[in-house]
């Protein structure tokens, strides 16, 4: 029916708009500069890897000394999988193993799904790149039959990348949930904290050590002329399949979480009843939102901001000797990434059992703190024994080393800095976060929920303008020396900055894995039911020798659930940095190929272009839209999840819910989210076709625009969306006032908070990549097209495009919006 649809629009699109036969002429001449410039400088069809070998680092080289790169990336792959094993192995009672297989097994039906949507909408991406690759722009001198295919089959391992280590990490997840619910019973902290940064580090590990063995696959075997093309196609395919299954699992979760939320209010229940059908669906949903999304958004951020880089270095750099100098040093840099997250966690392991291994009491906060900023320290001192190792000279400057070391030490600062400005305003010994509870506590939901707007405004102040303070660093960094050596220095600057922030790459997905293990670790010890099991104390003292104190392992497990949504929320601003940061670096290759290397047209990227203001505002409306067509999604699933559960629950004569209404309710999560998924995709998909086969210089605007208002859009919702989760831990743990008016107010204010946080806010940083290197693609393909045929059928087929993208934004709430007995 879709595939339908969209051709009958695509063939109508031309005559449903205004015709633009008033704008041709001015925008004819606009195109054509920038085509021909396009032809004489390459585009991405063209570019080139120079030979890795011809330059010496410490007497090896460059192609050598990656090869034994992939090593390191084989001895991170065993690391995750020692920690796999070893949590697999872990002690657990049959009641909760049995449960978080029950949970893995929803979740298997859920990636199933998903894997069948991701090869769907792949078809779309195939059709632009066989147009481009095929027809438009193939590579010179290469036969079309040999050429094509490896670029396809690329695009389809990067979505493979990012979809493979979701699975991953679901797995590893489901394992380490009934693992620490089981720990809990010993009574003690650390090894609840312990069992969830295990699994996270496993994840952190497993995930750039096999994004960094995909790019090094292609640099290092992937013949140079080929390797340009691969690389796009590769970030392309990884960033649609972060971007759909952090949409779609967005959307999933917080259907399942509010469903499940608000029936601790109609009914008066417990958190995780166990005869609440909505808590499996809400147990999958944190492992589809809070696993699956961060899983493939890291794995696709590590690849896209490689991939920008490289682009960068391959079109900007003048010296072939330089650019190998920086191909190789970035890369080894990368490895260098790797062994500073492994060692910092075995450092702060150490020191974490020390100080907490037989304590009675811990905040479970200080350990995870600790480890990214000992992260931070260890990378940034290895960023410049390296730097100073691998490029003492660079272009004959012998200084260049350190700048360089000290402006990816700027991101990697912000990687530990950026989160403490987070758990500012979502920690629960947050005055933000208490100030939340306050305002319930007078005022109810209203107030609280006005409180956490003012947390989510004031932390994208502050968090802001610190990204603005160290890039500013970078840039003036960037000054000194750099612009001798390439084109545009200040733009490679936020490039290495984007680069920084991803220093710690395995501990950022660590931390951020925390979370959904310790939220559905407390969902299992509930569903479980293993205080009502006859002569249970008995049989685990007997069969693990632990002294069973229940009320003990539920305080200590809802603490660390506090702990875990602080870091959750700490790592997002982090990863929509780099989307925002490294943005600029993709959007230069655009630029570079419109400009003929910045000699033309350069003052078309000025306020004197109004095509280009016209862009800068067209972007702030996507954003605005996105945010509101994938919390709609939400609230009617939610709505229908809330209905069904309704009707169905029962609370007497039964201890838990039947296994058929808990799926009945995983099934309506998954329907909407792929309804609200598919609606998104094709109106951001056809959005950036139209837009970019408008006027390029419009398309340049729109790319800075989606960058500046989706970063504020982000951090306002998700840190907003934290304060009103912590602030219901605080009333839950602290407080102890489960089931009275402030609760259920600070319920309603989580519920509130979960789309902002963890649906349209993570949603973003995907979406914005995914819509930069795309269009690398689209642009190219419009210029290209219009040098060929003239403008107007570029402009048709904007307004064709425009009228498709237009339809899904209409249908994104009109065809999703609740129908009373629908």
């Amino acid at each position: 029916m879709v595939p339908e649809s969209l051709l009958r629009l695509v063939n109508t699109g031309a005559t449903a708009l205004p015709s633009l036969s008033s704008l041709k002429g001015a925008l004819l001449s606009a195109l054509v500069a920038p085509a021909r410039a396009a032809q004489e400088a390459g585009g991405e069809a063209n570019l080139q890897l120079p030979d890795l070998s011809s330059v010496k680092f410490l007497g090896v080289d460059g192609h050598t000394l990656l090869l034994g790169g992939i090593g390191f990336c084989i001895l991170g792959l065993i690391f995750g999988m020692i920690i796999f094993n070893r949590l697999k192995n872990m002690p657990v009672h049959r009641s909760m193993r049995e449960i978080s297989e029950l949970i893995y097994e929803t979740c298997k039906t859920y990636l199933f799904t998903q894997g069948r949507f991701l090869l769907f909408l792949w078809i779309f991406i195939a059709v632009v790149i066989v147009l481009y690759y095929g027809v438009l722009a193939p590579i010179p001198n290469k036969p079309l039959m040999a050429t094509l295919p490896i670029i396809l089959v690329f695009s389809i391992v990067g979505i493979a990348g990012s979809y493979g280590v979701a699975w991953f990490g679901i797995r590893v997840n489901t394992f380490a949930n009934s693992r620490t619910a089981f720990a809990g019973l010993r009574g003690k902290p650390y090894p609840i904290y312990h069992t969830p940064l295990e699994a996270g580090m496993s994840i952190g590990m497993m995930l750039i050590s096999v994004e960094l063995l995909m790019m090094l696959f292609i640099l290092l075997f992937v013949p140079g002329d080929y390797a340009g093309p691969c690389f796009i196609g590769f970030a392309i395919g990884e960033s649609l399949g972060a971007a759909a299954l952090r949409i779609a699992g967005g959307i999933f979760t917080k259907i399942a979480d509010i469903g499940s939320d608000l029936m601790k209010i109609v009914f008066k229940i417990k958190e995780d009843d166990a005869r609440n059908p909505g808590v499996i669906a809400d147990c999958t949903g944190d492992n589809a939102g809070d696993s699956v999304g961060p899983s493939a958004d890291g794995f696709e951020t590590y690849g896209v901001t490689g991939v920008a880089l490289i682009t960068f270095i391959l079109l900007g750099v003048h010296n072939p000797m330089v650019k190998v100098q920086l191909l190789v040093w970035i890369f080894v840099m990368r490895i260098v990434m790797l062994i500073a997250s492994a060692a910092a966690y075995f450092i702060n392991g150490a020191i974490a059992h020390g100080r907490y291994g037989n304590a009675d009491e811990m905040n479970f906060e200080a350990p995870l703190t600790s480890l990214v900023w000992i992260t931070s320290f260890v990378s940034i001192a290895l960023t410049y024994v390296v730097s100073y190792l691998m490029i003492p000279t660079l272009g004959a400057d012998a200084s260049q080393w350190w700048k360089l070391a000290t402006i990816i030490s700027c991101g990697t600062l912000a990687g530990a800095l950026i989160p403490e400005l987070v758990k500012a305003f979502t920690s629960t010994e947050s005055r933000h976060v208490k100030e939340v509870v306050n305002s319930a506590e007078e005022g109810g939901a209203s107030l609280g929920i006005l409180s956490g707007f003012v947390a989510g405004n004031f932390s994208a102040y502050y968090i802001g303008l610190s990204m603005v303070a160290l890039m500013s660093v970078a840039y003036l960094i960037g000054l000194e020396g750099l612009g001798n050596l390439m084109i545009a220095a200040p733009v490679f600057a936020f490039g290495l900055v984007a680069f920084g922030f991803l220093g710690m790459g395995p501990v950022t997905i660590a931390v951020d894995s925390y979370g959904p293990v310790t939220d559905n670790a407390q969902s299992v010890y509930e569903l479980s039911l293993i205080e009502q099991i006859p002569g249970i104390q008995q049989e685990i003292k007997k069969d693990f020798g632990i002294d069973v104190n229940f009320n003990r392992a539920k305080e200590l497990l809802e603490a660390n659930d506090g702990a875990g949504n602080t870091f959750k929320a700490t790592a997002k601003p982090v990863l929509i940095g780099t989307a925002v940061v490294g943005a600029t670096t993709m959007i230069f290759s655009i630029i570079m190929a419109l400009t003929r290397g910045l000699t033309e047209n350069v003052n078309n990227l000025s306020l004197l272009h109004a095509p280009f203001v016209l862009g800068l505002i067209t972007g702030g409306a996507m954003i605005y839209w996105f945010t509101g067509a994938s919390t709609q999604a939400v609230t009617t699933g939610a709505y229908r999840a809330v209905e069904f559960i309704k009707a169905n629950i029962k609370l007497e004569g039964v201890e838990k819910a039947s296994v058929e209404d808990s799926k009945k309710v995983v099934e309506i999560c998954t329907k909407y989210a792929q309804k609200g998924m598919l609606n998104i995709f094709i109106a951001v998909f056809f959005a950036t076709l139209a837009f970019a086969f408008l006027e390029p210089y419009f398309f340049i605007g729109y790319l800075f625009s989606i960058a500046i208002f989706g970063l504020y859009q982000a951090i306002f919702m998700a840190n907003a969306g934290g304060a009103w989760d912590n602030a219901k831990k605080i009333v839950e743990v602290e407080l102890k006032q489960k089931g009275t008016p402030l609760h259920d107010a600070t319920v309603v204010g989580d519920t509130v908070g979960d789309p902002f946080k963890d649906t349209s806010s993570v949603a973003l940083n995907p979406v914005i990549k995914f819509t930069t290197l795309f269009g690398l693609l689209a642009v190219e393909l419009a210029v290209k097209l219009t040098a060929e045929t003239g403008g107007g059928l570029t402009h048709a087929l904007a307004a064709a495009f425009f009228v498709v993208s237009v339809f899904f934004v209409y249908r994104s709430f009109y065809g999703m919006r609740i129908k009373s007995g629908a």
